[in-house]
């Protein structure tokens, strides 16, 4: 391996290191966020949300962000709290259980982060398509990079453990 391609290699294999870590941190405020959805009442997220983002309102009325989280507040209900709580604490379990295996190079998690990945981004796509959103999109598309760098990652260490097992 020549030393420009070799480095290259190194700083994809870095890049692919990091972007599982904030993969796994995001999965654990997912967690996170799904054990609140479960001890914090609507209403008390609501209150909770108006005095956040009450001085932000009083100096910008029209504040997209503030006004879209009091929207998203207001109309949250029991059963779609439950919804909520459930989503994030799946999505970010499956996150930290595949972040965790492929870390530890376990060859069968990366055919499932690449499956699960594909089966969020599927998902994001139709919120996409429903709701635009700047933020949905960059997840999405760095959902889409993380599949690609999975993809490659499994082939390399396949690979290995091909020629490791010829010996």
């Amino acid at each position: 391996m020549s030393g420009k391609q070799g480095r290259r290699t190194l700083a994809l294999e870095r890049l692919f290191r990091v972007s599982l870590v904030l993969k796994g941190l995001d999965g654990l405020l997912e967690i996170l966020g799904g054990v609140l959805f479960i001890v914090v009442r609507p209403e008390q997220l609501d209150s909770l949300v108006r005095i956040l983002t009450q001085h932000e309102l009083s100096e910008d009325p029209g504040d997209f962000i503030a006004n879209a989280l009091l929207k998203a507040s207001g109309t949250l209900t029991v059963s779609s709290s439950w919804f909520a709580a459930a989503y994030l604490l799946l999505h970010g379990l499956v996150k930290v259980v595949l972040v965790w295996a492929v870390l530890k190079d376990k060859l069968w998690a990366y055919p499932w982060m690449i499956a699960f990945l594909l089966i969020f981004i599927g998902y994001q796509s139709y919120q996409l398509i429903t709701v635009f959103s700047l933020g949905m999109l960059l997840l999405t598309l760095f959902d889409l990079f993380i599949v690609w760098l999975t993809v490659r990652e499994y082939r390399i260490h396949r690979h290995r453990v091909s020629q490791e097992s010829a010996r």
